[in-house]
């Protein structure tokens, strides 16, 4: 049975979270701050983490940053900030996904299925181990990628993204097709998402990242993978 771990000190929040998702068939498990939701965490291995932003004794931000150095786990967060730049910053922690306060249980549950499918496809075995295009190296069962000689350090979605990119190199993969291999079939986020992770892809494997050779924008279509030779 799927287990969610929801990390948040409101229990007006948490309770009927809770009920509504167990009504689902989900086992939940509740974390009343982030110290103790890291703890759980990493101790019990759940399924998906849904991580609110502002707590006591630690926050949101730092539950996400050490988590994700030590876990793989989905990580959906929830803030009552909208500015882009929180956003932003969830992602580049390392989040899967974000929804903003107020919402409803049927968003959030739309949210975490469309996160487990993902999951899904992220099992599925890749036929092969490694990819080399140009001095650029990605190795699927250590999931680390190099350039030349150096180890470059890609967040979880940027490896995943750079992983489509590669394995489709010169193809044309429109932004639906990305956002339902990486992100999910049912995603509802910000599209922009996208945009950003490309741009941070760009700013480690390129050469000019204003001027890409690799990762080139096909402009109202998507993105094409080529050998930076």
């Amino acid at each position: 049975m799927t287990t969610i771990l929801l990390i948040d000190d409101d229990p007006m929040i948490t309770r009927p979270l809770a009920r509504s998702l167990e009504g689902q068939g989900y086992t939940v498990d509740i974390a009343e701050n982030g110290k103790v939701g890291l703890e759980k965490a990493l101790a019990t291995r759940p399924d998906i983490v849904v991580l609110d932003v502002m707590m006591p004794e630690m926050n949101g931000w730092d539950v996400c940053r050490e988590l994700r150095a030590k876990s793989g786990v989905p990580i959906l967060m929830l803030t009552a900030m909208s500015e882009e730049i929180d956003r932003i910053l969830g992602l580049e922690l390392g989040a899967d996904d974000y929804i903003t306060k107020p919402f409803s249980a049927r968003e959030l549950a739309a949210r975490i299925k469309a996160m487990l499918r993902r999951v899904v496809i992220d099992q599925t075995p890749i036929p092969e181990q490694m990819v080399t295009i140009g001095d650029l190296s990605i190795n699927f069962d250590r999931r680390t990628v190099t350039r030349g000689d150096t180890d470059l350090t890609l967040r979880y979605k940027e490896f995943e993204l750079l992983t489509l990119l590669m394995n489709k190199k010169g193809q044309v993969v429109d932004r639906a097709e990305i956002f339902d291999l990486v992100w999910g079939t049912d995603w509802l986020g910000d599209t922009r998402t996208l945009d950003v992770h490309i741009r941070w892809l760009r700013e480690k494997i390129e050469d000019d990242p204003s001027n890409p050779i690799m990762i080139q924008t096909v402009r109202g279509v998507g993105y094409r993978f080529l050998a930076g030779e």
